[in-house]
């Protein structure tokens, strides 16, 4: 298990979520870099299950949105409904029953969810009224001479920096099982897609650093939880740890995908790719 830090000097519910954290995973408690941390923190997250279990790409939106500084609240608070079921119905009527421009002759949202690419379409739709400045996303795999600890760091500054203009970032998380094929090797396959909402991570990355701990909202349920995202410490879509071509989210109270891992399968959540503003 990848080593961590514990942060200090954070807020009672996020130091509580970090600690138990630790405490699970037999970590000692060392000073840390302060967090950044989502703008309006009191805000109350969205529960997509509410809606349908398919609906966690506009709630983690409306999440981001929600805990935006003002200007993104702005956003939030245009968006037609009393309740959040209604609230969310709007953005996939509104948005995701678009036609997609990365999947032609299909909407952006459907009985799959949504992808990242229609994701944003759908957010800066949303955004621009209010004079907004545009989202982006990246995908978080190894670029081409790129070490993975550059790839924790490329990931951190775009996530810290999303945070601190602002507009807490969304992560693409992806559930992969290591799978018997017939006749052939097993091959890694993805069983399950799912978006959350990041809300703090330290500001700076330590020298040498191999993980960074982080939280974050899960629309399953509408919850906070803790957890950290690690070059992998196993192998992971590859032959030995060193050639893994991507981060693992440690994140111990994810369900993304569990129930679809056969007894004696080796599974990994991935951080697939990000969206916010950098």
């Amino acid at each position: 298990m990848p080593s961590l830090l514990t942060i200090v000097a954070v807020k009672p519910m996020l130091r509580l979520l970090l600690s138990s954290l630790f405490l699970a995973l037999g970590v000692s408690a060392v000073a840390a870099p302060l967090l950044q941390e989502a703008p309006n923190p009191a805000a109350v997250p969205a529960n997509h299950l509410v809606v349908a279990g398919n609906a966690c790409g506009p709630t983690a939106l409306l999440n981001a949105l929600r805990f935006g500084n003002p200007d993104w609240q702005r956003a939030s608070a245009a968006i037609t409904g009393d309740t959040d079921k209604q609230r969310i119905y709007t953005i996939i009527r509104e948005c995701g029953m678009r036609p997609s421009k990365s999947v032609p002759g299909r909407p952006r949202w459907s009985r799959k969810g949504v992808n990242l690419p229609d994701l944003r379409d759908m957010a800066n739709e949303m955004t621009q009224a209010h004079f907004l400045p545009l989202m982006s996303d990246e995908v978080l795999f190894l670029q081409a001479g790129e070490s993975q600890e550059k790839l924790l760091k490329r990931a951190h500054q775009r996530l810290e920096t999303s945070l601190a203009k602002g507009l807490p970032p969304l992560l693409s998380l992806r559930r992969y099982v290591l799978r018997k094929q017939e006749g052939r090797p097993p091959q890694w396959v993805v069983l399950d897609a799912h978006f959350v909402t990041l809300t703090a991570l330290p500001r700076k990355l330590e020298k040498g650093a191999r993980s960074f701990p982080v939280s974050y909202i899960d629309p399953w349920g509408g919850k906070i939880h803790a957890g950290a995202i690690c070059i992998p410490e196993r192998s992971v879509l590859a032959a030995t740890a060193g050639g893994s071509p991507c981060l693992e989210a440690v994140f111990p109270d994810a369900s993304v995908g569990k129930k679809l891992v056969r007894p004696g399968e080796s599974s990994a959540l991935t951080v697939a790719a990000v969206l916010g503003r950098w």
